[in-house]
């Protein structure tokens, strides 16, 4: 059967976040764990089903952005629901500002989702009367003036233990979409932090459990994806956001009396406040690597470009056999060199190979893709690449190029957020390298 350009170009949208438990999906999942220098996902899954089932736990997750952490996650919700385990799984960006988030924003975004959830709402109890929610309910009405623009559904039914909890997740909805009222609503939520874990705990998440515990589950586990876009802003001196939220307020985090996950940005591994985090919680952030095109001394990782030139091959080729993926190259590249190129420029990137394979169908507009089309797209990027960078960075690059570490991560920050620097593992642990897309920059190699 011929190749349809169109939907080689739609099965490589570099957006698309794969879920193994979807057919489709589960298709054209490749598994790089073998290449990223350990299985980060296994170890998180074991550290809740073998080593403290029974006891709350809490793990953080974090990698470059594009890297793959939210099929890895959604990847790591399958394997514990094979191990007895109910799993919520959400995306925080959709329900909380990114940009101005805080511990409240983050708590009420977890009621949310267990609210929505169709497995556990019939778990959650009636509230006492007047009970955690209820109280903060009542307050809530006090506080805010009859003239405000923000509508507040469901307060007539706050006794009513999952109404009133959607009731909560409206108010995140709404928070989000008005500053004023989010600074209303933060303003009398945040000093009530500990009665509203209070309230989760005693209230939603100890009687969930226990009935899931009844019903033969081994425990929840809540998986708090997209908390690594928070945005680094902060005013001289000061801690980012994403600093104070996961070392100052780390006891708040943790505190839920389920087993957590949450993603948080890749810059705080390099923080000055990552000892304090890791001891707040117990352990280090489990970092997801790019897959490697190159080892450390500069020779190709034959086993890292092996499963990218699948990654590519299986989008065309989903319900063909690797072998048979293979044999039909020719009919995607002019020549098998191509996708090599293809893999190695994109540093091990998946998001940034997905994107240049289809700028290469855009620049082409057929198929096969050609080595002219390819130069143009790596021309074309390290172009608009190498605009932004300051001679400052470029010396920065240099370095990186040639130490394949960094020093004083400050420095850094915009270059490993912006991709310019990209991190790899191996046994001996982490290295950098410059993203390939800058090679044949002049001013990377004077």
């Amino acid at each position: 059967m011929t190749i349809d350009i169109k939907a080689f170009h739609l099965a490589c949208d570099p957006s698309r976040t794969l879920d193994i438990t979807v057919p489709e999906d589960k298709k054209v999942y490749i598994d790089f764990s073998p290449v990223r220098g350990e299985q980060v996902i296994e170890g998180i899954g074991d550290n809740i089903a073998e080593w403290s089932p029974d006891q709350p736990s809490c793990q953080l997750f974090t990698g470059h952005i594009g890297c793959g952490k939210s099929t890895e996650l959604l990847r790591l919700k399958s394997l514990l629901e094979a191990k007895g385990f109910q799993v919520v799984y959400f995306d925080s960006s959709r329900y909380v500002n990114i940009g101005d988030v805080d511990v409240s924003d983050i708590l009420i975004s977890i009621i949310r989702q267990i609210s929505e959830d169709g497995d556990l709402e019939k778990m959650i109890p009636e509230p006492p009367v007047k009970g955690y929610f209820q109280t903060i309910a009542d307050g809530i009405k006090k506080i805010l003036p009859e003239d405000t623009s923000v509508t507040l559904p469901g307060l007539e039914t706050v006794g009513v233990p999952i109404r009133m909890l959607k009731t909560f997740a409206e108010w995140l909805k709404k928070a989000k979409e008005s500053p004023d009222f989010r600074s209303r609503l933060r303003d009398y939520l945040e000093p009530k932090t500990d009665k509203i874990l209070d309230g989760m705990n005693e209230e939603l998440l100890d009687p969930v459990v226990a009935r899931l515990k009844k019903e033969g589950k081994n425990g929840l586990v809540v998986i708090a994806d997209g908390l690594d876009k928070i945005e680094r802003s902060r005013s001289p001196g000061e801690k980012t956001r994403a600093e104070y939220l996961f070392s100052d307020r780390a006891e708040e985090l943790k505190r839920l009396n389920c087993h957590l996950i949450y993603a948080i940005p890749f810059e705080l591994v390099f923080s000055q406040e990552i000892g304090h985090i890791s001891n707040r919680f117990g352990a280090d952030p489990h970092v997801l690597p790019m897959i490697p095109v190159l080892q450390r001394d500069g020779n190709e990782e034959e086993r890292g470009m092996e499963l990218l030139r699948q990654m590519v091959t299986v989008r065309a080729f989903p319900d063909e056999s690797g072998k048979q993926a293979k044999n039909r190259l020719s009919e995607i590249f002019e020549e098998e060199e191509i996708l090599n190129q293809l893999c190695r420029v994109s540093g091990g990137h998946p998001r940034n190979l997905m994107r240049l394979v289809r700028e290469c169908i855009r620049k082409k507009k057929s198929l096969p893709l050609s080595a002219d089309a390819l130069e143009d797209v790596i021309r074309e990027n390290k172009n608009k690449a190498s605009l932004p960078l300051s001679g400052v960075e470029w010396e920065l690059l240099r370095e990186v190029k040639a130490s394949k570490n960094i020093q004083e991560y400050e420095k850094y920050h915009s270059l490993l957020r912006n991709h310019f620097v990209l991190e790899y593992r191996d046994k001996d642990g982490s290295w950098f390298d410059v993203n390939p897309i800058l090679t044949g920059a002049r001013e990377l190699n004077v």
